[in-house]
């Protein structure tokens, strides 16, 4: 039954996918998988995504903020004192996206059991290998499939 659900989901965003925007397209994609790789009941899943919306949104606010600041260092010309100041922040920003999922951990024992914490941090990897494997096959066809 749920694979019959995602592969419709999977079609209507194929057919709707020229209207939608490609990061909202994999939201949905990555919305689907873990619902079905958790087996999330309604009520789970209530409760779960606005948890995990909110840690998504963090870990790529810190992302974002550590790419803006380093895309135009020209790192041959760094001083010493200037990288151990980059150092200070890059362990700034590593403290940060531990909180942040330490947080997210923390939150979601309170709605769904420790096996599924777990087990979505195996979602989250799968999710991704498919997704870059996927992008492979589109963008580079000469390499083969990992069997």
């Amino acid at each position: 039954m749920k694979k019959n659900i995602l592969i419709t989901l999977l079609i209507l965003l194929s057919l709707t996918g020229f209207a939608q925007d490609k990061h909202e397209k994999i939201k949905a994609l990555k919305t689907a998988y873990i619902t079905e790789q958790l087996n999330l009941s309604k009520t789970e899943a209530e409760k779960f995504w606005p948890i995990y919306n909110k840690y998504e949104e963090e870990k790529s606010a810190i992302k974002s903020e550590s790419h803006k600041d380093r895309k135009d260092i020209d790192y041959n010309k760094l001083t010493e004192v200037e990288a151990n100041a980059m150092l200070v922040e890059m362990k700034a920003l590593n403290n940060r996206r531990y909180k942040i999922y330490n947080n997210l951990i923390t939150d979601l024992q309170q709605v769904i059991s420790s096996k599924k914490i777990v087990q979505l941090k195996k979602a989250e990897m799968d999710f991704n290998r498919k997704m870059f494997d996927e992008y492979r096959k589109r963008h580079h066809p000469e390499h083969k499939e990992k069997p």
